[in-house]
């Protein structure tokens, strides 16, 4: 069946660095678009970058030049660098692939930044 395992959450202090992976497994991996999310406590989830099947990206305005989303269909594996982060960052960060009617979620890692 599909998995998806994310890890590399933790705690960090504001300004510091982290990079979460999420693992595949029981999927075409370089068929699907990939896609990170977070969810804070109280908020809505919120698409933070995307890398499409074809390798173009996209990021929403609050990360852009802090993170970057990558991705190695060999390994089955996709990455989110996160840089410069700040106490807004905190959430559960999940990990999403989908392709024409699948659509796959991993069961989150948590980040907290302190100030």
């Amino acid at each position: 069946q599909v998995q998806l395992v994310e890890s590399g959450g933790g705690f960090v202090h504001t300004g510091g660095s982290l990079t979460l992976s999420c693992a595949a497994s029981g999927i075409t991996f370089g068929a699907y678009n990939i896609g990170w999310y977070r969810q804070a406590p109280g908020k809505q989830r919120e698409l933070v970058a995307s890398i499409r099947n074809v390798g173009d990206t996209n990021y929403a305005d609050p990360v852009k030049g802090r993170f970057t989303i990558s991705r190695d269909n060999s390994k089955k594996m996709a990455y989110l660098q996160m840089n410069r982060l700040q106490p807004e960052d905190t959430a559960v960060y999940y990990c999403n692939v989908n392709w024409r009617m699948n659509d796959y979620w991993g069961q989150g890692t948590q980040v907290t930044i302190s100030s």
